[in-house]
């Protein structure tokens, strides 16, 4: 299974930025697909995840700024941020919780896009 990650670079606070992510290979199918984000000197933190019927999840910081949208049929998983800040400078990455068989499920990241808020 890969995750392929498009989207980022700099934008100056305020702005907008929009992720994709698709993901290609054997896959039975997607449990749950979503971006974690990590700064410089932080942890990984989860972003947002939406699961296979629907449900979503934002980090409270994002919340009203940052959508997810996921569209099971292509595999395929983007966030529009809005009204960015300097603190939602990091690493995006991509994440799928992929069924790849009756009984394999497992992890996958992408490669991370660097996010950049700055004047």
């Amino acid at each position: 299974v890969q995750l392929q990650a498009s989207g980022g670079g700099l934008v100056q606070p305020g702005g907008s930025l929009r992720l994709s992510c698709a993901a290609s290979g054997s896959i039975f199918n997607i449990n749950a697909m979503g971006w974690y984000r990590q700064a410089p000197g932080k942890q990984r933190e989860l972003v947002t995840q939406i699961t296979s019927d629907g449900s979503t999840y934002y980090l409270d910081s994002v919340k009203g700024r940052f959508t997810a949208s996921r569209d099971n049929a292509k595999n395929t998983v983007s966030l529009q941020m809005d009204s960015l800040k300097p603190e939602d400078t990091a690493v995006y990455y991509c994440n799928a919780n992929v069924r790849t068989g009756w009984y394999e499920v497992g992890d996958y990241w992408g490669r991370g896009t660097l996010v950049t808020v700055s004047s």
